[in-house]
C-alpha cells in the first residue's frame, strides 16, 4: 500500500515508533494493509491543513483550536477531510469550531465511570478504544500515559487526525494502536485497564477477562463495562439490537464470576443504566442506523428481535 505524504501520518508513525515493542510492528501492519478503504482514509489525513491550534480543552467535547485559527479555505479543506472519515462513532470532538457530533455522546458513559477511578499518575490500557475519545478524558483525569488498542483502521485514522492537532497544541500521551487484545504482547503491566463495550463481542467472554489480567499487576484496577441482562445470560440467535457479532450478553453475576476467576477478587457495580437515544443516535457524522432503529417500534424496552433493550453495567475490580 502506497501511503501519501502527510504530516499527520508522519506524526502518527513517530508516536508509534516510540511505543515499543508494539509500535514499529503496527507501522508495518498499516503499510502492508490491503483494506480497500484505507488509501481513501489516508488521503483524508494528507489533506489536513497544517495549522497550529491556539488552544486545547478537554471537557464533554475534546476541543482543539479556535475558529479564528484558520481562514475560510483551510476550514473548508479541514471539514471535507473530517467528513471523509465518516462514520464517527465516538465523541464529541470540536476542531477549530467544527463540531463532530458522533453517534455516541461518550461523555455520558464517562460521567458514570469517572467518579469511581483515580487515574493520577497511572499507566492506562484502553481495550477497544475506538478513536481514542476516552483516552483524552483519561489524560486530563491525570493518567500519565494512555495506550489504546482497536482493530478498526477507520478509528485509528480518526484518532490520528485528532492527535495531530492535539500534539500541536501541547496535548499528547494518548496513543491508539491497530491491535486486538490478543495481539498485544505482555510487557510492563498497566496500573489501570478499561474494557468498555467489548466483552459481549468476544466469543469467549471469560477468556477476554483472563487476557486483560495478563496485562495487570497486583494493584491494578480494571473497569469492565458491558451490556447486561437480568435472569440468565442471553445468547442471541442471529443479532442483538441489530448487531451481528454479539455472542453472549452476560448477567452482572456472570461478569463478576469471570472477574473472580481471572484473579480480580474485589468487584463493585458502580453503574447500571439503560442506553437511551439521547446517548446513542444517528447524526450527520454517523448517518446510518443507530439505537432508535434497533428498538421495537412503540416499545423501547425491547429490541427489534424481541430481546431486552440494552442496559449497561460498569464494574470496577481489583485484586
Amino acid at each position: 500500500m502506497a501511503t501519501p505524504p502527510s504530516p499527520a501520518l508522519e506524526s502518527l508513525f513517530g508516536t508509534w515508533a516510540a511505543a515499543a515493542p508494539a509500535g514499529p510492528d503496527c507501522i508495518d501492519r498499516l503499510r502492508e494493509s490491503r483494506h480497500g478503504d484505507l488509501p481513501r482514509w489516508l488521503a483524508q489525513l494528507a489533506a489536513l491543513p497544517a495549522i497550529t491550534p491556539s488552544m486545547a480543552r478537554v471537557a464533554d467535547a475534546v476541543a482543539i483550536g479556535a475558529p479564528g485559527d484558520l481562514n475560510a479555505a483551510a476550514k473548508a479543506r479541514l471539514l471535507a477531510a473530517l467528513r471523509g472519515l465518516t462514520p464517527w462513532r465516538k465523541g464529541p470532538f470540536a476542531l477549530f469550531g467544527i463540531d463532530i457530533d458522533a453517534e455516541w455522546r461518550s461523555e455520558c458513559k464517562w460521567a458514570r465511570i469517572a467518579p469511581h477511578v483515580d487515574l493520577r499518575g497511572q499507566r492506562v490500557l484502553d481495550v477497544g478504544c475506538g478513536n481514542g475519545y476516552y483516552g483524552w478524558r483519561m489524560r486530563v483525569a491525570g493518567a500519565a500515559v494512555v495506550v489504546g488498542i482497536d482493530p478498526s483502521l477507520l478509528a485509528v485514522v480518526q484518532h490520528a487526525a485528532i492527535a495531530y492537532y492535539a500534539s500541536r497544541a501541547g496535548l499528547d500521551g494518548n496513543t491508539v494502536l491497530p491491535l486486538r487484545l490478543e495481539d498485544l504482547v505482555p510487557a510492563a503491566p498497566f496500573d489501570a485497564l478499561f474494557s468498555l463495550g467489548v466483552v459481549y463481542h468476544r466469543r469467549d467472554g471469560a477468556a477476554h477477562v483472563r487476557a486483560l489480567a495478563q496485562h495487570a499487576h497486583a494493584d491494578s484496577t480494571l473497569v469492565l463495562e458491558s451490556i447486561v441482562v437480568a435472569g440468565k445470560p442471553l445468547r442471541p440467535r442471529r443479532r442483538y439490537a441489530r448487531m451481528r457479532n454479539v455472542y453472549l450478553v452476560p448477567t452482572v453475576a456472570r461478569l463478576r464470576e469471570w472477574l473472580a476467576a481471572a484473579g480480580f477478587r474485589r468487584s463493585e457495580v458502580v453503574s447500571l443504566a439503560a442506553t437511551t437515544t439521547r446517548e446513542q443516535r444517528a447524526t450527520p457524522w454517523m448517518p446510518f442506523d443507530s439505537l432508535a432503529d434497533a428498538l421495537a417500534p412503540g416499545d423501547p424496552s425491547r429490541t427489534v428481535e424481541g430481546y431486552p433493550a440494552p442496559q449497561r453495567a460498569v464494574i470496577v475490580a481489583g485484586r
